[in-house]
């Protein structure tokens, strides 16, 4: 626990760091300032690359305890996984001042969550139908 909220410290600083430098950079080169909020931006998703393997290796034993079929668990990870990287692609796009192309990032990735997502749901109503 005390090692996660050190980590934790860290990110914020580096994010607090990051944002400091980008704000100096559009002042003063401001082509740079966008590649270095998206070069923060990747230092701190993969400083936090550890925790993330915690989560799946947990997801994955609950799997394994509970008998849930494997493919609908990597479906499931793979929505999450579109979901936060569609968050970070249109906050950089909102953060470069590009809202348009931001909000189209989000409807394309709700599109494409809906597309991966459609083994749950044909198994869903599988499910239904034969309750029914």
């Amino acid at each position: 626990l005390v090692g996660g909220i050190v980590d934790l410290i860290k990110v914020m600083i580096l994010g607090i760091i990051v944002s400091m430098l980008v704000v100096f950079l559009k002042q003063v080169k401001p082509e740079y300032s966008l590649l270095c909020l998206i070069i923060g931006s990747i230092v701190i998703l993969l400083y936090i690359l550890s925790y993330m393997t915690k989560v799946f290796v947990f997801f994955q034993e609950i799997v394994e305890k509970t008998g849930i079929s494997y493919s609908l668990f990597v479906t499931m990870l793979k929505i999450v996984g579109l979901g936060y990287l569609i968050e970070f692609s249109a906050n950089v796009c909102r953060d470069s001042g590009n809202n348009s192309i931001a909000d189209k990032v989000v409807l394309a990735g709700k599109i494409m969550i809906f597309v991966v997502s459609m083994p749950i749901v044909s198994n869903l109503f599988e499910m239904i139908v034969e309750l029914i």
